[in-house]
C-alpha cells in the first residue's frame, strides 16, 4: 500500500470538545460514543491509531483550531474565542495538548518539527514491521486553522519554537483577511504576519481565505504555500460560497508550486448536498482531484486533506470510507481513470511529503 498523508484532521479540537482519545480506534471510540450526545453533535468518528495502521496513513497535519464565539455551532462547542487573547489560550493549550499527546505516548504519536525528524519518520513506516509490534508511530505536523491565535508578529517566534510549522490566517474572517463567509483582502496586520512569518520559516495555507485575500498573499509570499483542505469553486456550480477555490486561485497556486488538498465532505464535494441525505460515491473525491492535476498538467500538486471529524463524521463522507483506513480505496479509483503507480503515490502522499521536505528547518 502507498503511505498516506492526510494534510487537515481537527483532533486536539475533538480532543478537548469530546473528550476523544485517538490512540483508540475508531470502532472503539463510537462504542464510548453510543447513545450519548457526540454522534448527533459531529457525527460518528473516522478516526483512531488502528485506523491509521491499517490504512497507511503516516503523517497528519493536525491543527489548532478554535471558532469566533459568534460562529460557534452550538452551546456544547467549547473552543470558541471573543478576543485574541481568548484565541491565543484556546490554541496554545491545543498546542501543549498535542505536545502532551507525544511526550505521554511516543508509540502511538510524534511531531515532526524537522526535515531530519520526517526523513527518520519515513525510513521507519518504509521499512518491514518488525515482528510483535502493532504498528508505527503516526507523524504530527502541527497547523494552526485561523490566525486569531497570534496576538502579534513578534509572537511567531514562540509557535514556532513550540512546534508549528503552517498557518493559515483565516477560518472566518479576522484581523489579517476576509475568510469564509466574511469577504475581504489581505489587511496592513495581515501584510505584517505573512512577512513575519516568511522571514521564519512557516508555509501559508490558504484554505479559508476569502479569493482576493488569496490572492495578494500568493503575490506577497514568497515561502512554501498550499491548501491543506479546499476544493474547486468550479465542481461547485451554483454555489455562493466563498470556501472554495476560484480557477485563478487554484493557476496562482499551481505556479507557485503549491498543494491542494481535497476535502470529503459532501457538502463540499457536490453543491446541494444536505446532512441526512445519501451518501455520495467516493468517486466525487476522484474527480475533485483529477480537477486539479488536469489544470496542473500533472499529478504533482493535488491531495488528500479530509478534514476528517471537522464537524463532520461518517454519515457526512462519501460511501465506501467507513474509517480512515478506507482512503486506500482511492488508489483503485485512481488507477480506473489512467493514473499510474508513481502518480497513485504522489497523489495520496508523495506531494505533502515533498513539501514537508521543502519548508520543515
Amino acid at each position: 500500500m502507498n503511505l498516506i498523508v492526510d494534510a487537515h484532521q481537527d483532533l486536539a479540537w475533538n480532543m478537548l470538545t469530546f473528550g476523544r482519545d485517538y490512540r483508540l480506534s475508531a470502532a472503539q471510540t463510537r462504542l464510548r460514543e453510543a447513545e450519548g450526545p457526540v454522534p448527533l453533535r459531529n457525527g460518528n468518528t473516522l478516526l483512531g491509531w488502528e485506523d491509521y495502521q491499517r490504512g497507511q496513513i503516516a503523517i497528519i497535519f493536525s491543527t489548532l483550531f478554535a471558532s469566533p464565539l459568534a460562529r460557534r455551532f452550538d452551546d456544547w462547542e467549547t473552543e470558541c474565542y471573543n478576543s485574541p487573547a481568548e484565541a491565543h489560550s484556546r490554541y496554545s493549550r491545543q498546542l501543549f495538548l498535542y505536545r502532551w499527546l507525544v511526550e505521554e505516548s511516543p508509540e502511538f504519536f510524534r511531531l515532526l518539527n524537522s526535515r531530519a525528524a520526517l526523513e527518520n519518520h519515513l525510513q521507519e513506516w518504509n521499512a518491514p514491521l518488525p515482528p510483535g509490534k502493532p504498528g508505527r508511530p503516526v507523524g504530527l505536523v502541527l497547523l494552526m486553522e485561523g490566525g486569531e491565535g497570534v496576538q502579534s508578529e513578534e509572537e511567531l517566534s514562540w509557535w514556532w519554537e513550540n512546534g508549528l510549522r503552517i498557518l493559515g490566517p483565516a477560518w472566518a474572517g479576522t484581523r489579517f483577511c476576509g475568510g469564509t463567509r466574511d469577504p475581504g483582502p489581505l489587511t496592513r496586520a495581515g501584510e505584517r504576519l505573512l512577512d513575519a512569518m516568511a522571514e521564519i520559516g512557516f508555509a501559508l495555507d490558504i484554505s479559508h481565505m476569502d479569493a482576493l485575500a488569496a490572492l495578494q498573499a500568493l503575490e506577497r509570499y514568497p515561502g512554501p504555500v498550499l491548501a491543506s483542505h479546499s476544493n474547486p469553486q468550479t465542481l461547485m456550480p451554483g454555489t455562493t460560497s466563498n470556501r472554495h477555490l476560484p480557477d485563478e486561485v487554484i493557476d496562482h497556486l499551481l505556479e507557485r508550486d503549491g498543494i491542494i488538498g481535497t476535502v470529503f465532505y459532501n457538502a463540499f464535494l457536490q453543491q446541494g448536498w444536505k446532512k441526512g441525505e445519501a451518501r455520495l460515491p467516493l468517486e466525487r473525491v476522484v474527480e475533485h482531484m483529477d480537477y486539479i492535476c488536469q489544470r496542473a498538467g500533472d499529478a504533482l500538486h493535488a491531495g488528500i486533506g479530509t478534514d476528517f471529524d471537522g464537524g463532520l463524521g461518517l454519515e457526512d463522507v462519501p460511501q465506501g470510507l467507513d474509517t480512515a483506513a478506507d482512503l486506500q480505496k482511492l488508489a483503485g479509483l485512481l488507477a480506473a481513470r489512467g493514473y499510474s503507480q508513481p502518480d497513485i503515490a504522489n497523489l495520496l502522499g508523495q506531494n505533502w511529503i515533498n513539501l514537508l521536505k521543502r519548508s520543515l528547518p
